[in-house]
């Protein structure tokens, strides 16, 4: 093991020792009960299988046979959970199969942030993960199952799904993916006409067009955006049946691997390798998860969600863990928007197989953890193939192949990852340089501080940033408005650059796992609601983003700086963040959210 590696988990296991053991004790004493069928009393039984069929109800009572609680988060609104709508029966036929059950326990909300980009419902986004944990809850806390499976792909989803399995911790659980759609218009020639389109070269018929081309099937967004980034972790912390991550919805092998999902969940249930989630995800599973992301670019929300997940199995991590083993995770893939491929291409040259076996052979990964398959997370290097109507795994390649989508520990893009912290006089923040230009890892220059993502979009819009510039987007944080994504702030920024321009963004707020070339530092913590010095900044300033030394600083006087009130925010403003479109709901989550760092927990 990489001595870096081992220093880390280290470090996370003694500081989480206390919470930690209080979890495990919890979880301990839930698998030491009764059946749940058994304990529970008769009205409550004949409620919670009043509609099943009548063979089901004698499995479950008479026969005591293992039943499965599925959570799913079907809809049609997401393309990539659309494909779902048709699982549970899959799982039942399978179940029964195995002289099991299978019930759907719950459904969680699933928002997509693709429909809420830039408009009022994507302030309830990231909330929406501790909404879907919290439903989650609702689901499993029936209590009357054996073991778990969570039907869940996209962004706060998955998150939220795992929060809530790991406050089941006492429950055997397997995640069931779907897939990604099929290639449609590539990502880069998408990223064109909307940078087209913010400089008024192309109309709103032909941005329609080109949108529609790119998202335009059932399955997952195909960039290397939060959604896949969660496929890519889940398959690092073992808990997907392996390689089931990218494997298309019309794939006749997609169905194969449902199935499977439902006998592995069972396997652990009914044999003497019981291993619940909250024994098998411990700080090893979670630098793993770590390791993965850093290993390929994913998505900057994972420096917020993972905390959060960790947290739920007692586990403390924060972005200095982070930041410490992307020194030495080596970036093995080039997806976009860190690079011309999509998640197809990715799969095709090697996937998640590909890239877990190396980080496994380079040290950087534990391999001496449990996983949900019984050969333990070296399973997970390996790839599904179809040999007839069964199911066979073979080792993934030695080599990539396509060496500009993946590369082996050996021959990396990079020796370190695709994520760094920056500190400074202006708080803690994340930067995902993966997808920045080498020669734009630096910029300083004055700021424009802008209070909403409108204000800029209307002074880029007016001509008013052909310049230079650091902007500053403040109260964007979790406490403010919920902590949206502003990656409609991407296309013009990146017109920006393209004319020459050294530009940057500054925010307390989120960026969309999609974002890429502009150098955004985000996250920043604490935010201006909390009292960050974020609040400080004034047009003009100096600001320097310096990734290649981790620093962000305001090159201010100190004693000016110190003297300087922080800037609140304006009456009209709180009211607009406050209300409409179901923001008033969401109002004790803005009011008790822990910092990005602490994982924009609502639930401690």
């Amino acid at each position: 093991m990489n001595p870096i590696v081992q220093a880390v988990t280290r470090r996370i296991r003694e500081r989480s020792a206390a919470t930690r053991e209080a979890y495990l004790a919890r979880v301990e004493k839930a698998i030491n009960r009764p059946r749940g069928s058994d304990r529970m009393g008769c009205a409550n039984v004949a409620h919670a299988f009043a509609a099943l069929p009548g063979d089901d109800k004698l499995r479950i009572v008479a026969d005591r046979a293992p039943h499965i609680g599925i959570v799913t988060a079907y809809n049609d609104m997401l393309s990539a959970h659309q494909p779902y709508e048709g699982f549970p029966a899959i799982i039942r036929d399978e179940a029964h199969r195995q002289g099991a059950t299978a019930q759907v326990a719950g459904g969680v909300p699933a928002m997509c942030d693709g429909v809420t980009q830039g408009l009022p419902g994507m302030e309830m986004s990231l909330f929406s993960r501790d909404t879907i944990a919290m439903g989650t809850a609702v689901a499993l806390t029936h209590d009357v199952f054996d073991a778990a499976l969570l039907l869940g792909i996209c962004d706060k989803i998955v998150p939220g799904l795992l929060i809530g399995a790991l406050h089941f911790g006492h429950l055997p659980c397997v995640f069931v993916p779907a897939g990604p759609m099929s290639s449609g218009l590539s990502n880069n020639e998408k990223s064109k006409v909307r940078e087209q389109f913010a400089q008024g070269l192309v109309g709103r018929d032909k941005l329609l067009e080109a949108e529609s081309a790119a998202y335009h099937g059932p399955g997952t967004c195909t960039f290397y955006g939060t959604a896949n980034s969660n496929q890519m972790l889940l398959e690092a912390m073992g808990l997907h049946v392996p390689g089931a991550a990218f494997i298309h919805p019309h794939d006749d092998m997609r169905q194969m691997l449902t199935r499977e999902a439902v006998r592995t969940v069972l396997g652990i249930a009914k044999n003497k390798r019981f291993t619940p989630i909250g024994r098998m995800v411990d700080e090893r599973v979670i630098v793993n998860a770590m390791v993965a992301l850093l290993a390929t670019g994913g998505s900057t929300n994972h420096l917020i969600h993972w905390v959060a997940v960790a947290r739920s199995a007692g586990i403390l991590i924060d972005w200095t863990d982070f930041s410490e083993l992307s020194h030495v995770t080596p970036l093995l893939s080039r997806v976009y928007p860190n690079g011309g491929a999509d998640v197809n291409q990715f799969q095709d040259a090697g996937g998640p197989g590909f890239v877990i076996r190396e980080l496994l052979a380079a040290g950087v990964m534990h391999g001496d953890v449990t996983a949900v398959a019984a050969e333990g997370i070296a399973a997970y290097g390996r790839l599904p193939r179809r040999e007839g109507d069964q199911l066979r795994w073979a080792d993934a390649p030695a080599q990539s192949g396509d060496a500009a989508v993946v590369r082996t520990a050996a021959d990396p893009f990079s020796p370190s990852g695709g994520l760094k912290l920056l500190t400074g006089n202006l708080g803690r923040s994340v930067i995902k340089v993966s997808a920045v230009p080498a020669d734009r890892h630096v910029v300083e220059a004055p700021a424009i501080v802008f209070d909403t993502q409108e204000a800029l979009l209307a002074a880029f819009k007016a001509g008013e940033l052909e310049r230079d510039f650091i902007a500053v987007v403040r109260f964007q944080g979790p406490r403010s408005n919920g902590m949206p994504e502003l990656h409609k702030l991407t296309p013009p920024l990146a017109v920006l650059q393209g004319r020459g321009f050294r530009v940057a963004l500054v925010t307390d707020g989120r960026m969309s796992g999609a974002s890429g070339k502009v150098p955004a530092a985000i996250h920043v913590s604490p935010e201006v609601l909390a009292g960050g010095p974020l609040g400080k900044v004034r047009t003009g300033d100096l600001i320097r983003l310096d990734a290649v030394a981790g620093t962000l600083d305001a090159r201010v006087d100190a004693a000016e700086w110190a003297a300087r009130a922080a800037v609140e925010l304006g009456e009209s403003q709180i009211d607009i963040n406050g209300h409409g479109l179901g923001r008033e709901l969401f109002g004790g989550m803005r009011r008790n959210v822990r910092s990005a760092e602490e994982g924009a927990i609502t639930w401690l």
